[in-house]
């Protein structure tokens, strides 16, 4: 393979060779999930995190967005926090801590014998510099119109009263509910030869928030290739890295099918 990185290609590549192919300041959204404390098994993968962080502050463009979306192990019944670390040191780097917004499985099957069923992972939002494009998500308010609204309250917690419109639409809050597993994170069955997927439908949601159409979306480490599925259904070019031979070919495979599918429609 050259030197040359085209859009709308999945690469069987380590990611950092990948990025070092980038041009700086060439990528507008990341939405990715690394393969933190070794949950799983990726096929004997080394994760350099350090030199992954700073390859993605390299070519990411002013304004630009990572989505990194981890969680922690328990060992010997204590956390190790990867998460908490990855976001210092993605602060480190230069990127902004811009939300730290949590992914909600609705129906995660681990329990543990002595503490309460964990049922989320983290989602990272970083900004290189004050992010460029931001187009918030709604959800229907239950209540609507003219109201007395509170307002100005101080330290003697009184509610301050003036009428105000409740609008029809109300921004989403940063906790988003996915139900997972077949039917849940997807319905392409080929998917699950990975694994560890994310759902869809987060996936989309960050790339109709954090994009425009036209825009560059990469996903360093793009394991079944949901990212790259769905920045293709929405109008967005993709790039997607994948050390792993056998997982490029399920993303392949998994974008192949959406195009028939598209066609189809």
């Amino acid at each position: 393979m050259d030197n040359r990185i085209e859009m709308d290609r999945i690469y069987a590549i380590d990611c950092i060779d990948g990025m070092k192919k980038l041009p700086a300041e060439s990528v507008d959204l990341v939405v990715t999930s690394p393969p933190y404390d070794d949950i799983r098994d990726y096929r004997g993968y080394s994760f350099d995190f350090e030199s992954i962080a700073f390859e993605l502050f390299r070519v990411m463009k002013k304004g630009g967005i990572v989505v990194w979306v981890v969680g922690d192990r328990i060992r010997n019944g204590n956390k190790t926090l990867t998460s908490f670390n990855h976001a210092l040191h993605f602060q480190g780097v230069g990127f902004n801590v811009h939300d730290v917004m949590i992914y909600q499985k609705k129906n995660t099957p681990f329990m543990r014998s002595n503490a309460y069923t964990n049922a989320f992972e983290f989602m990272f939002v970083f900004s290189k510099g004050k992010p460029r494009i931001f187009n918030p998500l709604k959800t229907k308010t239950k209540r609507n119109g003219l109201e007395l609204l509170p307002f100005n309250k101080k330290s003697d917690g009184v509610n301050k009263k003036a009428l105000g419109e409740l609008k029809m639409e109300k921004t989403l809050t940063n906790i988003w509910p996915y139900a997972v597993g077949l039917g849940g994170s997807t319905t392409d069955r080929i998917a699950f030869k990975h694994p560890a997927i994310f759902p869809e439908k987060l996936a989309e949601d960050h790339i109709l928030s954090w994009s425009n159409p036209g825009d560059v979306v990469l996903d360093p480490m793009c394991g079944s290739g949901t990212t790259c599925k769905m920045a293709l259904i929405n109008n967005r070019r993709y790039i997607g890295f994948d050390v792993s031979t056998e997982y490029c070919e399920i993303a392949e495979e998994r974008l192949r099918q959406s195009l028939t599918d598209s066609v189809a429609s």
